[in-house]
């Protein structure tokens, strides 16, 4: 029993835990900075409403663009170089930048430090992989499921401590405090995680046409990639205003990065808790089926998020849409695991990944634009008919699938 208690920690086991560490103190850090950012770009110029709406979406914008096109190359440098190596590099890049964004003094130097965000990322998807490729394969459900939890509930609680703290310290010491959380994690990695490297073998990769014929509907995989992109343009419109609607609901009070941390976080909340509830209803009625009233649903909350009046109201709203993401999002990434070979998921995975970061670049342009023309509530009105819309092309997208399901059960 003794002995037992005693025997070393697998590596591997030690890899996870530490590096889930890691991607706890990097979620936290890289989502405390999201309630405030459009507040933060107003003290760096005198704006008018419209350019701030504009200056916001850039920044937001900025760093998914960039990622979405330069993520791919630091996975192919992980594999020939080692996953450890660009882990530490996300993270040594990001808190530098970090740093660097406490001391702009105006609004290009912030969205130039964004843009270049976006380019030295990976800190969380190198660490997965990290860990999916060194875990024992009857332990990778279990060691997923774990990093999960690390990056998610780092995600939640950052705009909460964000908020809190851009009200206390001020914006520009809560830059410098999230490049020293990155700074952190990335000591962590160095010192603790041990990486036993094998090089990818040489062997030619499918091509992208060879791909998809492995799949037996590659027209319905490219509508779910497309209905990807949709929900994030509709659910990501919103951030570049969200903190600036936060503090016109708050008659421009005290305390108005606070409220819009909770106003940004209850949407991460409510998905973590209805997911899996909601995964297995899809499980028993059909996953289409609950996708397809998640698109009703969210359409339906949109709307009202129009006429607000208080943040309270708008709170409970956000937490409706959190619900209508959970029957959304994960369940799509599931008919994707159904409807792909084996040795072709992760690819599919990963075009779903570009898909959604176009989502976050196409979504905040949108929402400047609208605001623009329709002020702050008119961004609520669009999202709800992208959903309407996204619904009903999904809707059309899997009539091959309920047909088979129908054909299945008879």
């Amino acid at each position: 029993m003794k002995s037992r208690l005693l025997k070393p920690m697998p590596t591997w086991q030690k890899n996870m835990y530490l590096l889930w560490v890691g991607v706890f103190l990097a979620g936290v850090g890289l989502s405390m900075v999201t309630p405030f950012l459009s507040l933060y770009i107003g003290t760096l110029g005198t704006f008018t409403k419209s350019q701030l709406s504009f200056y916001s979406s850039l920044a937001f914008s900025g760093s998914y663009f960039v990622m979405a096109i330069v993520s791919p190359l630091w996975g192919r440098l992980a594999d020939t170089k080692g996953r450890k190596k660009m882990i530490i590099r996300a993270g040594l890049g990001m808190s530098i930048v970090f740093f660097l964004m406490g001391l702009v003094n105006n609004v290009w130097q912030l969205i130039a430090l964004r843009v270049l965000q976006g380019a030295l990322g990976g800190f969380a998807s190198n660490s997965n992989a990290l860990v999916a490729s060194e875990t024992p394969a009857e332990q990778s459900g279990y060691s997923m499921g774990i990093m999960m939890t690390g990056m998610t509930s780092g995600t939640l609680l950052g705009p909460l401590f964000g908020g809190l703290l851009a009200d206390t310290i001020g914006f520009r010491v809560t830059f410098i405090l999230t490049g020293s959380l990155l700074m952190l994690a990335t000591l962590l990695v160095i010192f603790g995680v041990h990486e036993v490297f094998k090089p990818a073998e040489h062997v030619k990769p499918l091509s992208r046409s060879a791909a998809f014929d492995k799949l037996a509907h590659p027209k319905m995989m490219w509508g779910f990639f497309l209905t990807t992109m949709l929900v994030m343009v509709a659910n990501q419109s919103i951030n570049p205003i969200l903190a600036l609607f936060v503090q016109e609901l708050n008659h421009n009070g005290q305390n108005t990065a606070f409220w819009a941390g909770i106003v940004a976080a209850v949407p991460g909340i409510a998905t973590l808790l209805f997911a899996p509830t909601l995964g297995r209803l899809g499980d028993h009625y059909g996953t289409a089926r609950m996708i397809s009233l998640g698109f009703l649903f969210a359409s339906l909350v949109f709307l009202p998020m129009s006429l607000v009046q208080t943040i309270s109201q708008l709170i409970m709203l956000r937490f409706l849409i959190g619900v209508s993401d959970a029957t959304m999002l994960p369940a799509i990434q599931s008919l994707i695991t159904k409807e792909a070979p084996h040795e072709i998921v992760s690819r599919m995975f990963a075009y779903n990944q570009s898909f959604q970061s176009l989502g976050s670049v196409f979504g905040p342009l949108l929402g400047a634009l609208t605001a623009h023309y329709f002020d702050y509530r008119g961004v609520f009105v669009v999202s709800a008919v992208l959903m309407v819309l996204n619904g009903l092309w999904f809707w059309y997208n899997t009539r091959t699938m309920r047909e088979s399901d129908a054909g299945h059960a008879a």
